[in-house]
């Protein structure tokens, strides 16, 4: 960063380049910004200067960003939409009266847990506040909060940015859920029996490998492979398929499918951490906090 003062960064020439990140136009961005086409363009060769890089480059007839100008860009958007909101938002928050959205980034494993509590903490304390969820996990959620595409996320997470605040949240372990009337498990299946049965799992890659054979270094005989977990107990139900998954989803499974059975996984293993994930730029702000520290509560009796 010394390096930088020391060329004099204009700071005010990164909502320049976000504009043209957004819109792909140098022609674009400066009616969004009310400037000239030739005072958009000056300050970007002024911020290329600067940063002693290319950040942009034309493409057809607009231009896209450079990956140096992707990272800028995606470490530069949280402050200046912190900055922002800052200096809209009123002096005093009032939960009661915000209308505040906030966007919450949720891995389907926690959402039937976490979400529905959540809403209902909402409706009783801040009527007026909008949630808008989406699907996060471990792959996209650093992108998805360093461009502030969402506000929170809670999912399993790897290494972050020191930009990106994080708190454990749930600890979570595998199970086996299946319908007892077709597979024939037990409680304490030995790793023998679990292998010899054919299984359903989920691959967010897309392919036949779960976490199972990406952790434990076993194959198993996978007949299904889904996207997420939402229909995992349907799968199963009936059928003879057996489901790995975290105990807060058997425990959802088996609240709406009292008939299936649960039972440990025959590998020895430590609980996961589920994670309340946000950017720092955020850490002040009032209405993002009221939601993770309900989170937090909700969490703690789940």
């Amino acid at each position: 960063m010394s390096s930088l003062h020391s060329r004099d960064l204009d700071l005010n020439l990164l909502p320049v380049l976000v504009a043209v990140a957004d819109t792909g136009s140098v022609t674009a961005a400066a009616a969004r910004l009310y400037l000239t086409q030739s005072a958009v363009s000056a300050a970007l060769g002024r911020l290329r200067s600067t940063i002693g890089e290319s950040i942009v480059t034309r493409h057809g007839r607009g231009v896209v960003l450079t990956e140096r100008g992707a990272r800028l860009v995606a470490d530069a958007r949280p402050h200046l939409d912190a900055i922002v909101q800052t200096a809209l938002q009123p002096t005093r928050f009032d939960p009661r009266t915000s209308d505040r959205t906030i966007r919450l980034g949720l891995a389907d494993s926690t959402d039937e847990t976490l979400l529905p509590p959540l809403l209902r903490f909402l409706e009783v304390e801040a009527t007026q506040m909008r949630l808008v969820c989406s699907a996060i996990q471990f792959r996209t959620v650093g992108e998805a909060i360093a461009t502030r595409r969402i506000d929170l996320a809670v999912t399993v997470a790897d290494d972050l940015p020191a930009s990106i605040a994080r708190r454990p949240l749930l600890r979570s372990h595998f199970v086996c859920v299946f319908d007892p009337r077709f597979v024939r498990l037990g409680v304490r299946p030995t790793e023998r029996a679990y292998l010899a049965q054919d299984h359903v799992i989920v691959s967010y890659n897309g392919d036949l490998r779960g976490v199972v054979e990406e952790t434990f270094g076993r194959e198993r005989r996978v007949r299904c492979s889904l996207g997420n977990f939402a229909s995992v107990g349907a799968v199963v139900d009936g059928g003879r398929l057996v489901a790995t998954v975290p105990i807060i989803v058997a425990r959802q499974i088996l609240h709406v499918r009292p008939h299936l059975k649960m039972s440990t996984l025959p590998f020895p293993h430590e609980p996961g951490t589920v994670e309340l994930l946000w950017p720092t730029a955020l850490e002040v702000d009032p209405a993002c906090r009221l939601v993770r520290e309900a989170l937090v509560r909700i969490a703690s009796t789940a």
